[in-house]
């Protein structure tokens, strides 16, 4: 999935150029490059595909070139995650209604690869061989609430639970109280199913997108089935998979998981996961005189030298027409912060 915005990393972050594409840690290879490097060993390169938004469709081209067209499946409108989800499932069911799938989203940090792939191909294994839908649930090494968490039942299959319960971002003492109580993984957006179980969930849980899809049943994996999506597609509701499905399912399981995973969706997450000074300053390809200055993220795009005195656990993120200078601790405030700028200025500076 490479269709967001990533709005919480504004002004690096903008419509033209999300943080998909953006190489945030300097290794030569945007996000959605190392996603694609990571489930190679997995996925053969043929079955790969990218849902994006039409308007990415050249960055996608240029990033991943050993793709073909025909797998870079182009959305003409933002309906989040579920007709996405949806959409990728209806095509390959064309192909194969057995076909197991992993969907992973195009802007997570995973540093432990192998494991990645050990836990990826044990999910596999579970969900080919139950009727079941799987989330990669994350063992929590913090109280973050960012994150949404899931609490774990009983164990089915090795690290596979059933889920008890979903929970979107809690406040902090609630989240101290997830991470002591040992019942709680952070939900990672990653999930595994074969492309009829969650085509069947789809018609269970949300019938109103599974309608939408099941009037192109015919068109998918044909020549017709863009003309059908540029037709039907934006008459989707808008809703992410979570609340269109997996908090409804019955045959909802978790794969308890740890392979140092990082969604990468906040300032804060990439301070932690950057290399940092002595002081604790985290600086991004750019230039830094820090005087009485600790544990401040510096991304500052062109040639400029940053000075800075006195300031603290900061957030200094220069785009050009751009300035943000905002504490950490209020960097979930960003996005309003950005329809704050929509509002005052129109699309000028996103």
């Amino acid at each position: 999935m490479c269709g967001g915005i990533g709005s919480r990393f504004w002004p690096y972050s903008r419509t033209d150029c999300p943080k998909q594409f953006i190489d945030f840690l300097g290794t030569g290879r945007s996000l959605l490059q190392m996603s694609y490097d990571r489930i190679l060993p997995i996925v053969p390169k043929e079955n790969v595909i990218i849902l994006t938004n039409a308007i990415y469709a050249d960055k996608v081209r240029e990033q991943l070139p050993d793709l073909t067209d025909a797998q870079i499946l182009l959305e003409p409108a933002r309906r989040n995650t579920a007709p996405c989800i949806a959409w990728a499932a209806y095509h390959i069911a064309a192909f194969d209604p057995e076909a197991s799938i992993i969907v992973t989203p195009s802007d997570h940090l995973i540093t432990r690869e192998a494991e990645f792939e050990r836990c990826v191909r044990a999910g596999f294994e579970f969900v080919e061989a139950n009727d079941a839908l799987l989330t990669l649930g994350i063992k929590p090494v913090r109280p973050e609430t960012g994150y949404g968490y899931i609490q774990v039942d009983e164990a089915v299959s090795g690290d596979v639970h059933k889920v008890k319960t979903f929970t979107e971002k809690p406040d902090l003492e609630l989240a101290k109280t997830f991470v002591a109580c040992g019942e709680f993984v952070w939900n990672s957006g990653i999930f595994l199913w074969r492309a009829r179980t969650i085509i069947a969930a789809l018609h269970d849980n949300a019938p109103e997108v599974a309608m939408v899809f099941d009037e192109g049943a015919d068109a998918f994996g044909t020549a017709a089935e863009t003309a059908f999506i540029e037709q039907r597609f934006a008459s989707c509701m808008s809703i992410s998979i979570d609340y269109a499905v997996m908090e409804k399912a019955r045959n909802v399981y978790v794969e308890a998981v740890s392979f140092g995973w990082n969604d990468l969706g906040t300032w804060s997450a990439l301070y932690d996961m950057s290399p940092k000074n002595k002081d604790g300053n985290v600086t991004q390809n750019c230039q830094v005189l820090a005087y009485n200055a600790t544990g401040n993220i510096f991304a500052v795009r062109g040639d400029k030298l940053v000075v800075v005195d006195g300031l603290t656990d900061y957030i200094v993120a220069d785009a050009g027409d751009v300035l943000l200078i905002c504490p950490q601790a209020h960097e979930q405030r960003i996005k309003q912060m950005v329809n704050d700028a929509r509002l005052s200025y129109g699309d000028k500076y996103l």
